[in-house]
């Protein structure tokens, strides 16, 4: 008895992907891998907050040391968060719990390199009301 061939049947057409759903902080974790490891305690705390201002839309989304910039000749910035605005615009922040001068000078380099805001975070002590400490470059 002959076999029975099996009929190939093509993949049916693939849609347009969309943009990526926003991920909440417990499955970023997960995911959102450093070379040398994951979120920091403050990272996780900050990335909590960009989730709340996302639930609000006051930004479109966010991610977590999504790229690097290209500052000169072998130096570049690795910002934590890449977060883009309801109207396109991209910023970068970078969390802190303490500012050393060398971190500082290349938020300022990139500034003036790249044409998108850079914005350093630290976080405040409950004494002193708690929240966010934000500076703009």
């Amino acid at each position: 008895m002959p076999r029975k061939q099996k009929l190939h049947t093509p993949a049916p057409p693939v849609a347009a992907q969309s943009t990526p759903k926003p991920v909440t902080v417990k499955a970023r974790a997960k995911t959102a891998r450093r070379v040398i490891g994951q979120m920091n305690k403050t990272e996780a705390a900050y990335a909590a907050h960009l989730d709340e201002l996302l639930a609000r839309k006051e930004i479109a989304r966010w991610d977590f040391e999504a790229e690097a910039l290209r500052l000169a000749d072998k130096t570049f910035i690795h910002c934590d968060f890449r977060v883009i605005m309801p109207d396109g615009m991209v910023e970068f922040h970078e969390v802190k719990g303490h500012w050393e001068d060398d971190a500082r000078v290349k938020m300022k380099v990139a500034a003036a390199l790249h044409p998108y805001t850079f914005i350093a975070v630290k976080l405040k002590s409950k004494k002193n009301g708690g929240g966010w400490e934000i500076e703009r470059f």
